[in-house]
């Protein structure tokens, strides 16, 4: 069964606050929120320009957690980031 665009969102979303809450996070989540933002971006479903925007943000985020030292440490240094990006998706889902 293939996600559409709005469960891909909604699945990002549950990684970041997972990361955000938790402060931690596996190297495989870090490759799936690559893979999601990825079939986000190749899908072109996407009319808000403000995720258009942020997915490339995230995508990032997910290929530097991959090879950080400290997990905790990247999560802080993003907390802003991920908040901003949680806010802007929920938003988006909204309408």
């Amino acid at each position: 069964m293939t996600l559409n665009v709005n469960h891909q969102l909604e699945l990002l979303t549950d990684l970041l606050d997972e990361h955000q809450s938790e402060c931690c996070a596996q190297i495989s989540e870090y490759q799936q929120i690559k893979r999601l933002v990825k079939s986000i971006m190749a899908n072109n479903s996407i009319t808000n320009e403000q995720i258009q925007q942020l997915l490339p943000e995230i995508y990032n985020y997910g290929r530097q957690g991959e090879s950080v030292q400290n997990h905790e440490e990247h999560i802080l240094s993003n907390k802003d980031n991920i908040n901003n990006w949680i806010s802007a998706i929920e938003q988006s889902n909204l309408q």
